[in-house]
């Protein structure tokens, strides 16, 4: 049997209306003056407001920073620390989508370390430890609540990684009640993103893993049964419950098992057209799937009745090619942009995208399959 290591998350609360939790959550943890990092939708909507009086009823100081953006670049994390510094904080929340989460893991750890962000970009760089850390996403898409990885964006699109277990967070709060009402367009995109996830974590070349392999699939089982309700029904709470519970198993998976080029293709997408993440890897995620099938046939097939129940069967490669066309019509379905022109990208910005696709060797390394500048460069094209 192969060797593998598995980290994970230390301790996990799934119920609606947990987020109220926090306080005390951090409470136990010794804290007395706590840094909220969200953004300024999540408070214009009211959703941190829970979160805000369950720390005043456990008796702990809380402070907002509410400026973190989409794809965040370093000036809001080294504004963070600056604001964080200065009131003497001893603990963090990270409440909202992906990129909050990102920057309060990032928060956590630069003030309870010596380093700098420019000295922890990488695998396995950070030294020492972090602040006491919960994390509550307010999307299921990213599963970034129990991933020790988080991305920035450094100068003017492209981005980096850091990849350390110490940004794995104490708590990961699975608060249904925070995703209802989320856009059509919004939960679409972060529902395939998880589906993304799972995919890539199941057909990871490097880390793949048993203890991943179960993970992905039972997440696109319940990613697979819940995403068209979620769709359909802004408030449908065990629906909603069941998505964030996928996508945070589908990040166990790919924490453990790393993604691959579907990632890789995805994020200069975002970093020159600010294209949000989930729906960057759906714009690309069935061409890369038949670009890897004559490495990951048996996987994709694997995969396919737990995604699909209903799915046409035939030989192996066959089911892998249906999986990768239910996928792209899935996402036509559910209202998503399918084509890379629909975002703004122009057939002459595709070298661009490739180049910068190349550089993800992180992730490339991962993928099932060599990927190529050449091939990089057609899927692009196919996508388009």
């Amino acid at each position: 049997m192969a060797t593998f290591t598995f980290q994970t998350t230390r301790s996990v609360v799934v119920e609606p209306g947990s987020s109220r939790k926090l306080g005390s959550l951090m409470a136990s943890l010794g804290c007395t003056n706590v840094l909220l990092v969200t953004d300024s939708g999540i408070m214009d909507l009211g959703l941190a407001e829970p979160a805000i009086g369950g720390f005043s009823n456990a008796g702990v100081n809380l402070s907002v920073f509410a400026d973190v953006v989409a794809d965040p670049p370093e000036e809001i994390i080294l504004r963070a620390v600056s604001d964080a510094n200065a009131k003497n904080i001893d603990g963090v929340v990270g409440l909202g989508g992906g990129s909050s989460m990102d920057v309060a893991k990032l928060l956590a750890f630069l003030l309870g370390s010596d380093q700098t962000l420019s000295d922890i970009y990488g695998i396995d760089m950070c030294q020492g430890e972090r602040l006491p850390l919960a994390l509550a996403p307010t999307t299921a898409g990213t599963g970034s609540e129990v991933t020790p990885i988080s991305i920035v964006t450094t100068g003017a699109s492209e981005k980096k990684g850091v990849v350390s277990p110490q940004l794995l967070p104490d708590w990961s709060v699975l608060d249904a009640d925070l995703t209802l009402g989320l856009p059509t367009h919004i939960t679409a995109a972060t529902g395939i993103d998880a589906m993304v996830h799972a995919i890539e974590a199941y057909t990871s070349k490097v880390k793949k893993n048993p203890m991943s392999d179960c993970l992905a699939k039972e997440a696109l089982h319940l990613l697979g049964a819940n995403i068209r309700k979620v769709c359909e029904d802004s408030n449908a709470r065990q629906a909603r419950s069941d998505m964030l519970l996928g996508s945070m198993l589908a990040g166990m998976a790919f924490s453990n098992a790393p993604v691959a080029a579907v990632h890789a293709l995805a994020y200069p997408l975002g970093g020159h057209f600010h294209v949000p993440h989930g729906l960057s890897n759906s714009l690309v995620l069935p061409h890369v799937m038949r670009f890897n099938i004559p490495a990951a046939k048996d996987a994709y097939a694997e995969l396919a009745s737990i995604l699909f129940p209903d799915i046409d069967r035939g030989s192996t490669e066959t089911v892998a090619l249906n999986l990768a066309h239910r996928l792209a019509r899935l996402a036509e379905e559910l209202g998503l942009e399918t084509r890379l022109r629909e975002v703004g990208v122009s057939e002459n910005q595709i070298p661009m995208l490739a180049d910068d696709a190349m550089k993800q060797a992180r992730l490339l390394v991962n993928n099932p399959r060599e990927m190529t500048y050449e091939a990089a460069l057609e899927i692009y094209q196919q996508a388009h």
